[in-house]
């Protein structure tokens, strides 16, 4: 029997098996990636009797795939706060699927696991931008107020982390990250004992967040707002981040960060008005590889040609 752990590179879904794997500590093969990469389960080969659990990737993209797992006789756990298209019923397959707006994966493990390791869901809320259900759970637990903002940086950072074309334009990957994590109980306890990792982080973060006066707006009213950004890795990296920065500045307005791909069209992360976390996944989905949640969601390859159109769609939806 083996053990697959496939799980989202980010902080949602990085925080999310940290405590799974605290509550239940398994040798598990680990598959995950960018914070793209999402059509991750077809790369499990699972045979009968082995134990796949899946974090933070739509079932929608992972439909087929899930169905080959399960076919093979393999069970599965899979929680996932995305639009999962139709949902399978199979005696192996157990789902915690919850497309809230105010939800993330990180959050629904936590209830799981009746709150067990829920330090780490506050890291994995924040890092999702949800930092209202963030700062209810840490009110919940009686979590020290102190350690909120700590816990709030923490959960931007390994977020931030996660985006990238591939994992060479990331500072570490998905893998090693959550494996220097998982040695701690608390994210209190890392980041009193690791401050190598963070500081690396929070540099890389803070050094390309700088690198958005190039930025470039296509579209600015107070509804809606388009930013574009050049094909370079720190574009890359920042494009997630620096979204969730925008919409927190400006809480009535929907942003649209188009980060350009060497010429073969563009990446594109959409996060909905904070005040109307709705429409985002909407927007997306009019493209192909669009899709996502109501409150953030992207798209991975608009072409050059579509992008005017995307920019009327996204300015008709929100206006």
């Amino acid at each position: 029997m083996a053990y697959y752990d496939v799980f989202n590179g980010d902080a949602d879904g990085i925080c999310a098996l940290i405590q799974l794997r605290l509550a239940e500590p398994r040798d598990s093969v680990l598959v995950t990636g960018v914070k793209r990469d999402i059509a991750l389960l077809q790369q499990v080969q699972a045979c009968k009797g082995d134990v796949v659990t899946v974090l933070d990737i739509a079932l929608e993209k992972n439909s087929a795939a899930l169905q080959t797992v399960l076919a093979a006789g393999a069970s599965v756990l899979y929680c996932d706060h995305h639009f999962p298209g139709e949902l399978p019923t199979h005696p192996c397959l157990t789902t915690l699927i919850n497309t809230g707006a105010e939800v993330c994966t990180s959050l629904l493990v936590s209830a799981y696991l009746r709150h067990a390791h829920a330090h780490w869901a506050v890291v994995g809320a924040f890092g999702d931008n949800l930092h209202s259900s963030a700062a209810a759970l840490a009110r919940s637990i009686d979590l020290e107020p102190a350690l909120l903002e700590p816990y709030e940086r923490l959960g931007i950072c390994i977020n931030y982390n996660a985006y990238g074309a591939s994992l060479t334009d990331l500072h570490f990957t998905p893998q090693d990250l959550f494996q220097r994590l998982l040695r701690y109980q608390t994210p209190a306890a890392f980041l009193q004992a690791d401050t190598g990792t963070f500081a690396a982080l929070e540099a890389g973060y803070h050094d390309d967040l700088a690198m958005t006066v190039q930025a470039t707006r296509l579209l600015e009213t107070e509804a809606a707002a388009v930013i574009l950004l050049p094909d370079a890795p720190w574009a890359r990296r920042v494009s997630g981040i620096f979204g969730n920065l925008l919409v927190n500045q400006a809480p009535k307005r929907a942003h649209a960060v188009v980060t350009e791909r060497a010429g073969q069209g563009y990446l594109v992360s959409v996060r909905a008005p904070l005040q109307n976390r709705t429409g985002a996944d909407a927007v997306c989905r009019q493209f192909p590889g669009g899709g996502g949640r109501a409150g953030a969601a992207g798209i991975n390859d608009l072409p050059v040609a579509q992008l005017d159109t995307f920019i009327d769609v996204f300015q008709r939806h929100y206006r």
